[in-house]
């Protein structure tokens, strides 16, 4: 099931020229201001040089910027308008994705899992 809602979320931004991973990067940029090349890695389940990679080319295309991208200094990595607008387009696409796979129309018992899924998340959030 991983791999289907994977697969239908990367064909669905694909227009968009996002991947889920560089989407989750964006959304740890947007969630987490000024955090670091490590943290972001860390959030991310990668290293610290495919960050700076990624970073690199989200900035190269407008969507992210670094305001202290100098050697020697804490970078402070945020999101353009442009970004943040990617970021809202994005999000459409993961709704009418989570609506097709797990939505009134769904298959049963995909609909079942969805609801387990968000549930268990629901148990996890601190009071």
């Amino acid at each position: 099931m991983a791999r289907r809602i994977e697969s239908e979320l990367n064909a669905g931004l694909a227009p968009l020229d996002l991947t889920v991973s560089r989407l989750g990067l964006i959304g740890h940029i947007n969630a987490v201001p000024g955090a670091s090349f490590s943290d972001l890695a860390r959030m991310s389940s990668t290293s610290v040089q495919t960050v700076h990679a990624t970073v690199k080319t989200l900035v190269r295309s407008g969507l992210v910027r670094d305001r202290k991208a100098r050697a020697g200094s804490a970078s402070t990595i945020e999101l353009t308008e442009q970004g943040t607008r990617l970021l809202a387009a994005a999000k459409d696409v993961i709704a009418e994705v989570d609506e097709r796979l797990f939505g009134a129309e769904a298959d049963p018992v995909q609909r079942e899992i969805g609801r387990a899924v968000l549930d268990a998340f629901r148990d996890q959030r601190p009071d």
